[in-house]
């Protein structure tokens, strides 16, 4: 069956780092575009960054373009989100999502999201 186990949450200061995990099962990872969003208490889920299917060309948020990194490890059928020089606005749950066949674009529409995790929460606070 199809999973998406998003994790690394944790409590930050600000300044720090964390990198989130999506280990994914149940299909060949670079058929589909992964994308994270997250959703902080009071306001709807954003778009935070994506990995597409095949070639694999990434998008950011102009919100953590500068400061993180999506990346494929394809032998573990995991993708990763590189989070740094992390701030207090940057608290959330993050999920993990996938979408069949979906270029980096696909993270802008999240009903086009076949799978989801379950989310893990960051957060950012001194």
């Amino acid at each position: 069956q199809v999973e998406l186990v998003d994790s690394g949450g944790g409590l930050v200061q600000p300044g720090g780092s964390l990198r989130l995990a999506c280990a994914t099962s149940g299909f060949t990872l670079d058929d589909y575009a992964i994308g994270w969003f997250r959703q902080a208490p009071g306001k709807e889920r954003e778009a935070v960054s994506c990995i597409g299917a095949g070639d694999g060309d990434t998008y950011y948020a102009d919100s953590v373009k500068d400061r993180s990194t999506i990346s494929r490890d394809i032998a573990k059928s995991t993708v990763y989100l590189q989070l740094n020089n992390l701030k207090p606005e940057d608290t959330a749950v993050y999920y993990c999502a996938a979408a069949r066949g979906g270029t980096k674009w696909s993270v802008l529409y999240y009903s086009a999201m076949d799978y989801w995790g379950k989310g893990t929460l960051v957060t950012v606070s001194s």
